[in-house]
């Protein structure tokens, strides 16, 4: 899964990896032995990382993976039994209550919300498992693509917990309430071609094949017209959350913002002389 001109990015720790190929930048979850499962030090690595890329200008899409056989299997379920957490100072007392919603919901709103906030196309691959929080990454992510060994599970009852990272929202957005219910109640496994026929994810490949089609997808979003990009998925996003004239009118703003690209500019020159458009970015 990559280019001829791929430019490592530092995030500060082996278990997660990033590179920069063809505008795409390529994150990999590294903890195969664990299955990816989210770490004190994988996790706020991610974080850090996802508004630099979100503020450069070469990274046009981004591409989401696991190392290995999975996606991401969730949190660390042995270290739930630890009361501490990442931003509460539990030197001297426990955190109380408030302290620990408080930090989750900081904690969630810096991972998949800014990934679903991310301003530019992201796209899931999935090599296996995505479970809980695992599977609220993938599905923060625009689009996903996964193996045919590839499955999901909410699993949260599983361990006695309600669900987090967004796993509601995004899942319900996707399948509609009834079908998220069932999904969170019984925490079955749906296996990639039941995840396709229900929308969770939208193409599967054969297991061999996922990194490369993967990244000639990713490279391909990287290669359109990332103004115009960023202004569609704020229209798509209204689009479930409010009214038609709403939408109509923000529509007229972001087609006007638009108009006022280079890439627009470059595109209609491109189509009165029947050419293929190269789109720059700006």
């Amino acid at each position: 899964m990559s280019g001829s001109n791929t430019i490592p990015i530092e995030t500060g720790t082996d278990e997660l990896l990033a590179r920069l190929d063809s505008h795409v930048a390529i994150v990999t979850l590294n903890r195969p032995e664990a299955r990816n499962s989210l770490s004190d030090r994988l996790t706020p690595a991610f974080r850090k990382l996802l508004p630099i890329l979100a503020d450069d200008p070469d990274v046009r899409s981004l591409l989401i993976t696991g190392a290995g056989t999975a996606f991401c299997a969730g949190g660390d379920v042995k270290g739930m039994a630890s009361p501490g957490r990442e931003n509460v100072d539990t030197s001297t007392r426990p955190p109380t209550k408030q302290e620990r919603i408080d930090d989750l919901r900081d904690r969630q709103i810096t991972l998949t919300g800014a990934l679903y906030d991310f301003p530019k196309p992201t796209l899931a691959a999935l090599p296996g498992a995505a479970a809980g929080a695992g599977l609220s990454i993938a599905l923060a992510c625009d689009l996903r693509i996964a193996s045919h060994s590839a499955f999901i599970t909410t699993a949260f009852a599983n361990i006695g917990l309600s669900g987090d990272y967004g796993a509601s929202f995004f899942l319900t957005q996707l399948v509609g309430t009834s079908r998220a219910r069932e999904l969170f109640f019984s925490a079955e496994r749906v296996d990639a071609k039941r995840c396709e026929a229900l929308g969770i994810v939208n193409r599967v490949v054969p297991d061999d094949q996922l990194q490369n089609d993967a990244f000639e997808w990713a490279r391909r979003l990287a290669s359109g017209p990332t103004a115009a990009f960023r202004i569609m998925k704020r229209n798509l996003d209204r689009a479930l959350r409010t009214d038609l004239h709403t939408c109509l009118a923000h529509e007229a703003e972001g087609l006007i913002e638009c108009a006022t690209t280079k890439d627009h500019r470059a595109a209609v020159e491109a189509f009165i002389k029947k050419k293929k458009p190269v789109f720059g970015g700006s």
